[in-house]
């Protein structure tokens, strides 16, 4: 391990790093890290087990602030195996309604190191989302996120909205999804069909009309996942 633990939670955070290199699997290692294409390297714990063993130290975000939240975060970020990265964006989950609006520049650099969708996908609609939902003012940063040239910070810009249902920004959404339709990055594309097919759940008239009148425009990918539980009709 590098930098030594945030001071807060030095001991429990030495707890959890033990118990997680105790619970590790090499035989499960190299297929979780195969599944990631190989990106990350990988103790070999599976997720119920994983969270089991994170679950007395996730109760120590109630005596942080901001700042120590993502202090925190950045520690098990910086640790060598993939686990800590979702035990990490798994408190920043649980406390991110402790979370200050300038904590926002610290989940950037969360979500462009170390970064794939596994890690980008908790943080951009449990993390950036109620950030932004508290914060309205940080949706000029999600504004430039989405023309940004990293796919991750862009992929966050159009899923951050993910579940805010009736709370959902459309024009923001539709504008969003206009402004990187014509992009041939697989992991934009599924995200303006995800951001969409969840949007359906709330207004399928708005996206069956966004989709036609993008027809020509958007991906097949983009299309399939948009419409996939509401159809053309």
């Amino acid at each position: 391990m590098s930098a030594p633990p945030p001071d807060v939670v030095a001991d429990e955070l030495t707890e959890l790093a033990d118990a997680l290199h105790a619970a590790a699997n090499p035989e499960l290692a190299e297929p979780m890290a195969a599944y990631m294409k190989n990106h990350f390297d990988f103790l070999g714990i599976k997720t119920p087990e994983r969270r089991a063993i994170a679950k007395p130290f996730m109760t120590t975000g109630a005596r942080c602030d901001s700042d120590e939240i993502m202090s925190i975060a950045h520690w098990l970020w910086e640790q060598p195996y993939r686990e800590f990265q979702y035990v990490g964006s798994e408190f920043c989950r649980k406390w991110a309604k402790h979370l200050e609006p300038s904590a926002l520049p610290d989940v950037e650099e969360l979500i462009i190191t170390k970064s794939w969708w596994d890690t980008v996908d908790g943080l951009a609609p449990h993390t950036v989302g109620p950030l932004v939902t508290a914060n309205p003012e940080l949706r000029e940063v999600m504004d430039q996120w989405i023309d940004d040239e990293n796919i991750w910070l862009a992929r966050t810009a159009l899923i951050h909205q993910l579940f805010y249902r009736n709370q959902t920004d459309a024009d923001r959404l539709f504008d969003y999804c206009r402004r990187r339709m014509a992009d041939k990055e697989f992991f934009i594309r599924k995200a303006i069909g995800w951001s969409l097919r969840q949007y359906a759940r709330t207004d399928a008239d708005a996206v069956r009309a966004f989709v036609r009148q993008h027809e020509s425009e958007l991906s097949g990918l983009s299309k399939r996942e948009a419409l996939k539980h509401i159809g053309q009709e």
